[in-house]
């Protein structure tokens, strides 16, 4: 005879839904973390001038973000592998909640920092366990889409949030910016709690079974090609807004339509990239990271051109953010016995490289090399990705 729960009912439905409605609750945490992460990039030449600092100096919200999302995705993930999953989930998104409403009250930079951190905890190991909620919802072949919707959140606050944050900062105060994200926050736990069924963690879980994954070289490799791909699409990102306006000759109020272009891009990217994955993974990785180095050596080439600026937002978001799906896909595939620490330690990955894209950039205007510099940094950093991951992949069919 066979008895199943009511929770086994639940997760079955789930599973056979084309749209399982806990996914809508984990887009809308991506959602807000986009808004966190990305939503201060319209905005730092105002934080730049209310805290008395540089461009560069006011780069470090976004480079000190990334590099504690690395640490929270790997440590939290890995401390909390024997904990189900939808209560670490709710943890973090209150970890988020405080972070943004200390950014938003923050007196002074270094306060701003502290808010900043608090926040980027939740960021990494939401997404990092986040995925393989999402890769858990569905059946094996649409496991990359499942991501990739999970994903849709992060994007939608690039085509929506962040030039809606821009201007809301612009015309009332970048503190009401990160208030907004707040209530996105809480809106997300209340998500969490009605939509996302409970997700235990494996029996055989355990600080160092999971650990015990960053041993392997591919799982390895997977994070480095991670790493120097986000790190140039972010490290061109994050100056963004002064080329636009110093190089490309856009006035101030028109960088949050601009940025629209962007968030429109990065969407139908993730998606796209989604599909893709699910079919071919390292092959169309490896196309998609060709096409990113011509579309930032092209917007380097004619940034002083309207519209060159124009179509490089555009494609600059839709090639970059097609890596996505795939990147997590990737790293998840070499580490299917230890899927939450793999996950966490891709979004690491992708953060660390947020974090040394913006910091190279930023050494690069600070040299005087000007605003369009950070698009060669982004360039040559995506280039050593592809040299890494094609024989990285030759590798990993022979292993198979």
């Amino acid at each position: 005879m066979n008895c199943l729960s009511r929770e086994d009912v639940m997760v079955t439905e789930q599973k056979s839904s084309t749209l399982p409605a806990g996914l809508i609750a984990l887009a809308l945490g991506g959602l807000g973390i986009g808004l966190t992460e990305f939503g201060i990039v319209g905005l730092l030449p105002e934080i730049a001038k209310d805290f008395s600092v540089t461009e560069s100096v006011a780069g470090y919200l976004v480079s000190g973000y990334a590099l504690a999302v690395a640490f929270g995705a790997i440590a939290l993930t890995a401390a909390l592998a024997r904990v189900e999953r939808k209560k670490v989930l709710l943890g973090l998104v209150v970890l988020f909640i405080i972070g943004n409403s200390v950014s938003a009250l923050s007196p002074t930079y270094a306060v701003m920092i502290i808010g900043r951190v608090i926040a980027a905890l939740c960021h990494g190991g939401f997404f990092g366990v986040g995925a393989v909620v999402a890769a858990n919802m569905v059946e094996e072949k649409k496991k990359a889409g499942a991501i990739s919707l999970m994903f849709a959140g992060l994007t939608v606050a690039n085509v929506v949030g962040i030039p809606f944050g821009t201007f809301i900062g612009q015309q009332f105060g970048w503190r009401v910016t990160f208030w907004v994200i707040t209530v996105i926050g809480i809106a997300t736990f209340f998500g969490i709690q009605l939509l996302v069924q409970k997700s235990p963690a494996p029996e055989t879980a355990g600080l160092r079974s999971e650990l015990g994954v960053l041993k392997r070289v591919q799982v390895l490799l997977s994070a480095l090609v991670s790493i120097m791909t986000f790190g140039g699409l972010v490290g061109a990102y994050t100056y963004i807004a002064f080329t636009l306006t110093e190089v490309s000759g856009f006035e101030t109020n028109a960088v949050p339509w601009l940025l629209l272009l962007f968030g429109v891009g990065t969407f139908a990217g993730n998606l796209v990239g989604g599909k893709l994955a699910d079919r071919l993974l390292d092959r169309s990785l490896l196309s998609i990271l060709i096409a990113l180095v011509i579309v930032l050596t092209t917007f380097a080439f004619g940034a002083s051109l309207w519209w060159i600026a124009l179509g490089g937002m555009f494609f600059l978001g839709a090639i970059g953010f097609a890596t996505a799906p795939g990147l997590q896909l990737r790293i998840m595939h070499f580490a299917d016995d230890a899927p939450t620490v793999a996950s966490g330690t891709n979004i690491a990955a992708l953060n660390i490289g947020n974090a040394i894209g913006a910091w190279v950039g930023g050494l690069a205007i600070a040299a005087g090399l000007g605003f369009v510099s950070p698009l060669w940094v982004g360039a040559v950093m995506v280039t050593c990705a592809f040299i890494v991951l094609l024989p990285t992949s030759i590798a990993g069919k022979q292993s198979t």
